[in-house]
């Protein structure tokens, strides 16, 4: 049985001017990779430094009928925000891109009570998180046009210790560059209002995870991961996040997580293949700890692609459904049967 060391909580993921490498249960008091005395072998400016760091948050929401995924990102050349609604019944889905040339919003060093928002022409986001009253929340507004209608939700994730269990970490990437992740769990509650439709986010059957990174990340970067979330027969609320990612020592810490009633299981590492066809392969997503045995089957499509010369990324999030077996810390073998989730493929050369 795979088992990942839990280190006491720390407030920082920086020290002396090096990178830490673990896992812990509880975020940062701050993240600020700037700490790290030398990323590169080469003295480079801080300002060069900065503009390495990319860092996003990611929030994926689902209930019985609906997956609202939005995904806010700062790669400092530009930034990109990407809102997702899909409708599970009718197989429908509304969707909102924009990319914006700058740096103007940051993510947060300290995620204890701190906020990012945007507004521009048609368009207004505003995350807050706010571990200290244990509580993420989400505030969109989209405005109609010729094609899509208005769109606006508020979303609240209960982060109650009694509740959920959150993970931490910080990983190695190359010499002495290293990524961030903290990644929860939890209970949602809110309100999501589309043409003329009222949807009303009951915490008792929906499910959230919201993830936070920031990272000295390869250039290029690359990387695969799933989620998903379900209740099982004895209404145990599940929910998973895995990455096949760029980390050097992913046997010993990596961002993978399971979460039961809010327990955390920390999973090893795992690789994503695909078999069949382009835009019809099914994913397969294996550990060598028999702890992950998924199959992922897309039946919705989303891409993403921004092309400046030699800035270009490429961001692909299919949803579908997943089938297999998880195992948890105890043992307990997880069947998984047609649950509802998405995928996740990112390129980043900036």
């Amino acid at each position: 049985m795979y088992v990942r060391e839990i280190q006491p909580p720390r407030a920082s993921p920086v020290e002396d001017g090096k990178p830490v490498q673990g896992t812990w249960t509880s975020a940062f008091g701050e993240v600020n990779l700037l700490d790290i005395r030398k990323p590169y072998r080469f003295p480079v400016p801080q300002m060069i430094r900065d503009s390495r760091i990319k860092e996003w948050e990611s929030f994926f929401i689902q209930d019985d009928r609906f997956i609202l995924l939005a995904r806010f990102s700062n790669y400092k050349m530009y930034r990109h925000a990407s809102i997702i609604l899909y409708d599970k019944n009718k197989r429908e889905q509304l969707h909102y891109s924009k990319a914006i040339p700058g740096t103007g919003w940051r993510m947060p060093r300290s995620l204890n009570n701190a906020s990012v928002d945007s507004r521009s022409w048609g368009f207004f986001f505003r995350t807050h998180t706010w571990l200290d009253a244990d509580t993420v929340k989400l505030n969109l507004d989209i405005e109609p046009t010729r094609k899509r209608p208005s769109f606006t939700a508020h979303a609240e994730f209960n982060l109650g210790k009694s509740v959920t269990t959150p993970m931490a970490v910080s990983l190695i990437l190359s010499e002495n560059r290293s990524m961030y992740a903290y990644k929860t769990m939890a209970p949602v509650r809110g309100d999501i209002v589309f043409g003329g439709q009222h949807i009303s986010l009951d915490p008792s059957a929906t499910t959230g995870l919201f993830c936070d990174y920031k990272g000295y990340y390869p250039f290029p970067m690359r990387t695969q991961g799933c989620t998903g979330s379900w209740f099982d027969s004895s209404n145990r609320r599940i929910g998973f996040s895995v990455a096949d990612s760029q980390n050097k020592e992913p046997f010993s810490n990596n961002e993978n997580a399971l979460w039961i009633d809010g327990k955390l299981t920390p999973l090893p590492p795992v690789k994503i293949t695909e078999t069949g066809s382009q835009g019809e392969a099914e994913w397969m997503i294996q550990d060598m700890e028999g702890m992950v045995d998924l199959v992922f089957t897309p039946n919705t499509q989303i891409r993403y692609r921004i092309n400046h010369l030699l800035p270009r990324s490429y961001y692909e999030c299919p949803l579908g459904y997943y089938n297999g077996v998880m195992v948890n810390s105890e043992g307990e073998e997880i069947p998984v049967r047609n649950m509802s989730g998405t995928g996740e493929r990112f390129y980043l050369r900036i």
